[in-house]
């Protein structure tokens, strides 16, 4: 049954009527109905919300790296973050890199 939407059945039928298109188009715009839903619009917001946390960095953010460096940013530069990840110990890594913003007091914790 199910192959019957896939390839339409040969009948032996005198006449010049040719297969539908209906079931194969259906079948596409299904497919890409679920591509959408299911891969492209998720991915989507997760780049929007990254997107959205890189912009909001601000002096003082305890962040983590894409690494699993933890850090407190201590200065903004336009593609680069300065973290301080010890007492006067700081490393550069690149603004897409952080991957997460924790709360304060975190670092302390750890």
């Amino acid at each position: 049954m199910l192959l019957d939407i896939l390839i339409p059945p040969a009948w032996a039928q005198a006449g010049a009527e040719g297969p539908s298109m209906l079931p194969m188009i259906f079948t596409m715009v299904l497919i890409f109905a679920v591509m959408y839903f299911m891969v492209i619009r998720p991915q989507s917001k997760r780049n929007k919300e990254h997107r959205a946390l890189v912009a909001g960095l601000a002096e003082g953010d305890e962040v983590v790296a894409t690494g699993g460096m933890a850090g407190r940013v201590a200065a903004l530069a336009d593609q680069f973050v300065t973290l301080e990840i010890a007492k006067n110990v700081q490393v550069k890594v690149q603004r897409h890199s952080v991957s997460a913003v924790l709360p304060k007091g975190t670092l302390k914790s750890i």
